[in-house]
């Protein structure tokens, strides 16, 4: 287990570092949903070291793909699920990886609508299968899961006609705009202005997906990638981790 850096210690341990005179520019691999507390940290982790951080945003297919492309790459902050494909894993060093954040699953409306029942597996179905659109990410780990809960309540077939599938950063504003009736997703993605969230996956069905870090094996900046990594965990970070909506480590 890595240990946390205190914020203090942190920055003092910056100020004795090589990495605060040899600035690294990091190529960052980083999950979708990861979005909106990345670009609030990642001026801050600039600032306090001088490394340049340019972030790649995807879903967990395409950082599948992105890893394993042999284009160079320093750090990841990705779904667990990109660990689970050995030629992906193989990319990174070895040994155990780093969580980062978590975050659940949940149903929401436009802002002002009727709040459907989502509290039991049955209340959701019959909730899902009444709305007349449902909104999702199918190319991420988060949209995979969404799929196979359907298909878990048996409605995988009927929910086929009524999804509406539409990029990570379109999917609060085209339910907060009624495009769509019901958005089905990460929480903290449904999170936005305009919508309000109905609930989460009632009992079993609920489950956290897990944005877990590691330094790629044949990084040229492995150090100054290691201490983005150590900056996430710090609790200026998780502080910023919990407001974004998502649960730290």
């Amino acid at each position: 287990m890595i240990k946390s850096f205190t914020t203090a210690a942190f920055g003092l341990a910056l100020a004795l570092s090589p990495l605060s005179l040899n600035a690294a520019e990091l190529k960052v691999l980083a999950g979708g949903a990861m979005g909106a507390t990345l670009k609030d940290l990642g001026p801050k982790f600039e600032a306090a070291t001088g490394n340049k951080l340019d972030i790649s945003y995807a879903g967990t297919p395409e950082l599948i793909r992105q890893a394993t492309s042999g284009e160079p790459f320093d750090v990841a902050v990705v779904p667990v699920d990109v660990f689970m494909n050995a030629a992906a894993k193989a990319k990174f060093v070895a040994g155990p990886t780093i969580d980062i954040a978590r975050v659940g699953f949940g149903v929401a409306v436009r802002a002002g609508a009727p709040k459907p029942d989502v509290s039991t597996p049955e209340a959701f179905k019959a909730t899902l299968l009444a709305g007349k659109s449902v909104t999702f990410y199918p190319e991420s780990a988060s949209g995979a899961f969404v799929l196979k809960t359907f298909d878990r309540l048996g409605i995988g077939e009927a929910m086929k006609a009524k999804s509406k599938p539409l990029p990570l950063d379109k999917i609060a504003a085209a339910v907060a705009n009624g495009d769509v009736e019901l958005g089905v997703f990460l929480t903290n993605i449904l999170n936005a202005p305009g919508v309000e969230l109905v609930g989460q996956f009632p009992g079993e069905l609920q489950n956290d997906l897990v944005f877990t870090s590691a330094v790629a094996a044949d990084s040229k900046n492995a150090a100054a990638a290691k201490a983005f990594i150590d900056y996430l965990r710090t609790p200026e970070a998780m502080a910023v981790i919990k407001a974004k909506g998502m649960k730290a480590g």
